[in-house]
């Protein structure tokens, strides 16, 4: 069979905070295009090797786009049938792209209680497989093969290629990257400064959810393989933040990413005075801009949804 393997290149923001130097991770390049591709390869892996998915099953998903996209890769190289349920705030192109390759994909618009659209997901898949129980659900909120993913690769590449990181910046979703990581370096490099950057209005670590537009990062539901006590230092960022960041970084570096970078770049800008000089810094970019173009990109969709918030000042730093 055909193996699939996730990239490992780095891009360095020369600049970006003085005298420190940036590193993105850029997960973004690999066939999946974005950092899920460990995932959905962790989670199809370990649930055969535990004798859980075979041959005559339908695998099901929870997504907001990119481990959709992922998934619907890594089952057609194996010949599951695989049905993603996401929700309004997908992006057209990870739509397409499951379509692609051969995924049905349910669009959940029913709000859950705390405004998101999580719950009401997964109330949706815990239906489905009721009503058939051929259907397999990978769990990526409570599956232990979700963090696995990221302590046996993520954490172990970031060390080896830049042994000298003193500084490790990861966006909080579902938590899997996040929670591998800090297992890994909890237990291998406790000297490397974690830090967590999650949306307001996400659930993981604050209680008050609000309304979020962009996918990738935050929860209206907290997954159960987080676990808060591996987190030392947490920073919340507004959308809006976000967005002006993503631009910033695509018109001063020539490189466009997506939405949950430009989150976590923000939380880097703020804590800036805090990192001495020359510490080196690693930030994983979990995928690229080009699911955003008709979103964060797009003047028309930031008018619509942020309008005067988009054009007054306020900055990250």
């Amino acid at each position: 069979m055909m193996q699939i393997y996730s990239a490992n290149q780095y891009h360095k923001l020369d600049d970006f905070i003085g005298d420190v130097p940036v590193y993105l991770k850029i997960e973004g390049l690999n066939p999946a295009g974005s950092i899920k591709l460990k995932t959905a390869i962790s989670l199809i892996e370990e649930s055969e090797r535990l004798g859980l998915l075979s041959t005559g099953r339908k695998v099901i998903e929870s997504s907001s786009g990119n481990l959709g996209v992922a998934l619907s890769m890594i089952c057609a190289q194996r010949g599951y049938p695989f049905t993603c349920i996401t929700d309004p705030n997908v992006n057209q192109v990870s739509v397409n792209l499951m379509k692609a390759y051969g995924a049905e994909v349910i669009v959940c618009d029913t709000r859950d209680r705390n405004g998101g659209f999580l719950g009401a997901r997964i109330a949706l898949i815990q239906e489905m497989i009721r009503q058939d129980p051929r259907y397999f659900w990978t769990n990526q909120y409570a599956n232990p093969a979700n963090p696995l993913a990221h302590y046996n690769r993520t954490a172990p590449e970031i060390l080896q290629q830049h042994p000298n990181c003193k500084w490790l910046f990861v966006g909080a979703g579902t938590t899997g990257t996040l929670v591998g990581c800090a297992q890994y370096l909890r237990e291998h490099a406790p000297d490397v400064n974690l830090i967590a950057v999650d949306t307001v209005g996400s659930i993981n670590f604050q209680e008050v959810p609000k309304k979020r537009l962009i996918p990738g990062l935050g929860t209206s539901r907290r997954p159960e393989i987080l676990d808060r006590d591996l987190v030392g230092h947490i920073e919340f960022v507004d959308e809006v933040e976000t967005i002006r960041m993503c631009r910033s970084v695509a018109l001063d570096y020539g490189l466009l990413v997506g939405g949950s970078t430009g989150t976590v770049l923000v939380a880097l800008k703020r804590l800036w005075k805090q990192i001495p000089a020359g510490d080196e810094v690693v930030v994983i970019s979990p995928d690229m801009g080009e699911r955003y173009l008709e979103t964060i990109y797009s003047d028309q969709w930031c008018d619509a949804n942020f309008g005067s918030q988009m054009y007054q000042h306020a900055m990250v730093g």
